[in-house]
């Protein structure tokens, strides 16, 4: 019997197609193909054995079409659930608590909520106003304020002084905001993370937005301590596909940014050298996972992901 792997994607025109054409190529009883969706039934049973999602963060219905097909027994990458209740305050609490480096931070209140909300009504657990003095007493300036739940390098501001700080949570608006010790970096390192188990740490210039493809570019300790850093943080988070940024300070790697579980794959972003390695990889993980299937639902007790914390 032929297992079935499922895509879902949005506006991405390079990764799918050469990821589809990889799995179908290798003639291992696994086929991919685009999923399809038109309304989902509670007792609907899925046709895959693997889905690979990529972008349900921004459409509601595929996230709830997903959590139904772990309960199918499908394999989803990444685990809709461990997604749905990830922010970027809890990955640095659990950096911290698993003994990677990471730079200082405190998750802030909203700037602005929904309506129907009454502030001296409904905030009464709120402190008003904010000690920003002692906030950044803790973190230190030069800080970086962003978004809780974002990516793609979206709602992030790097702020010099109180003002420019003050100035930038004015523009959050409904968004919950992290404030983060900035990491004045010697070498900057983003890692491409797949299964658990295959790491790709490649040159990354945030500045630029732009991999420099380089295969020297870490020192033998260093190399081995990043790659062991992003298996603990993606094996105690479940994520199977994700990206780990790691600000590089007197030697020092500091995860910054490991909340990146639809990771750009677009070869121009990446280089055509590290696209082939992706693609190839992604393949590799989907037709192990096909082939040995190992369903999610066990996975909701969330105390067995963090065990190892």
């Amino acid at each position: 019997m032929t297992l079935k792997v499922g895509l879902m994607v949005g506006r991405e025109w390079s990764f799918p197609p050469a990821f589809i054409e990889e799995v179908n190529g290798r003639n291992e009883g696994v086929t991919a193909e685009y999923v399809k969706l038109g309304g989902t039934r509670m007792d609907e049973p899925n046709q895959f054995a693997v889905i690979v999602d990529r972008i349900s963060h921004e459409v509601p219905y595929y996230r709830s079409y997903l959590k139904n097909a772990v309960l199918q027994g499908v394999r989803v990458v990444n685990n809709p659930f461990m997604w749905t209740a990830d922010d970027k305050f809890f990955e640095a609490s659990l950096a911290t608590k698993l003994g990677v480096a990471s730079p200082k931070t405190i998750v802030l209140p909203n700037k602005d909520y929904v309506p129907g909300i009454v502030h001296d009504e409904s905030l009464r657990n709120l402190v008003y106003p904010l000690d920003w003095q002692g906030i950044l007493d803790y973190i230190g300036l030069p800080c970086v304020l962003k978004d809780a739940h974002g990516g793609g390098w979206r709602d992030v501001y790097v702020c010099h002084t109180l003002t420019e700080l003050w100035d930038a949570y004015n523009q959050s608006g409904l968004l919950t905001m992290v404030l983060q010790e900035f990491i004045e970096w010697d070498h900057y390192v983003r890692c491409m993370v797949l299964g658990q188990e295959y790491v790709l740490p490649m040159k990354y210039n945030p500045h630029e937005k732009k991999y420099h493809v380089s295969h020297d570019h870490l020192s033998p300790e260093l190399g081995q301590r990043i790659v062991e850093d992003c298996l603990t943080l993606v094996r105690a988070l479940g994520y199977d596909m994700n990206t780990v940024e790691f600000a590089v300070r007197d030697g020092v790697p500091y995860a910054i940014d490991f909340m990146n579980p639809a990771p750009d794959m677009d070869i121009y972003s990446l280089t055509p050298h590290y696209f082939d390695w992706v693609v190839q990889h992604m393949a590799d993980m989907v037709i192990k996972m096909a082939k040995d299937p190992q369903p999610q639902v066990a996975e909701l007790k969330w105390n067995r992901l963090f065990e190892q914390a």
